[in-house]
């Protein structure tokens, strides 16, 4: 049954109440609606707790989807929590601090694509860093220069909003698919755009922050040569 991930609307939200709906064959807790991001695109899912009325709190150590089309997410219990039954009331509370720092830096990934106009064939996105890889011909890459590329679009402040697209439209615009290595879900009839404001438009079920200035200081920490033509662009928080 599809779970109403509510992270897609507001990646703000820290909490909300749900409702059990199933038990999954390795113990997945799967609720009518969360605010826990499940793993997908390089960014690993939120971990967090499920607490019920009766006092029983499950803590969560990760978020996953159960199908192809990413419809419904299975939160993932710590080894020895308490169970949970079918129809349980919960209260669903994400780390926020992990979670934010992934959004700061999720966000600061789509402005290193936009500041490298290349290819992506994969990344990662961590709470205090992360790595795009591109595959760049006859690379010259300077950290410096990507850098100050990259704190001049953070300090313009740019709005950055999402909107869905069908998957006809979005067929009809290739282009708008950066990552070689991951293709965004199509099957579901919608696909999710974001948008950073005068930088970048991709599809992408991430989460982000509201404008770039909340990224921060963040620089190229490391270049790393992966293959003829792939490199790996690492970046961290300053």
């Amino acid at each position: 049954m599809p779970t109403d991930c509510l992270f897609r609307d507001d990646s703000y939200l820290k909490q909300c109440e749900a409702r059990v709906l199933a038990i999954t064959e390795r113990g997945g807790i799967v609720l009518d609606r969360t605010v826990f991001y499940a793993a997908s695109g390089g960014q690993p899912g939120d971990s967090g707790a499920l607490a019920a009325s009766d006092g029983t709190r499950v803590v969560i150590d990760s978020a996953i989807y159960t199908d192809a089309a990413k419809t419904e997410i299975a939160h993932v219990p710590a080894a020895g929590a308490p169970a949970l039954k079918i129809g349980d009331a919960v209260t669903a509370l994400i780390d926020w601090d992990k979670r934010y720092g992934r959004m700061r830096m999720h966000t600061a990934l789509h402005l290193l694509s936009a500041a490298l106009p290349y290819a992506v064939t994969g990344g990662s996105v961590g709470e205090s860093e992360g790595r795009l890889d591109f595959d760049i011909p006859d690379a010259g890459l300077d950290k410096d220069a990507i850098t100050a590329k990259l704190a001049a679009m953070v300090a313009s402040n740019a709005a950055i909003s999402s909107r869905w697209i069908s998957d006809a439209e979005l067929a009809a615009n290739p282009g708008l698919v950066k990552t070689m290595s991951v293709q965004p879900p199509i099957g579901s009839g919608r696909v999710r755009l974001i948008e950073i404001e005068g930088f970048d438009l991709q599809p992408c079920g991430g989460t982000h922050v509201r404008g770039t200035a909340e990224i921060g200081t963040v620089r190229v920490a490391q270049i790393e040569k992966k293959g003829k033509l792939n490199r790996r662009v690492r970046l961290a928080f300053v």
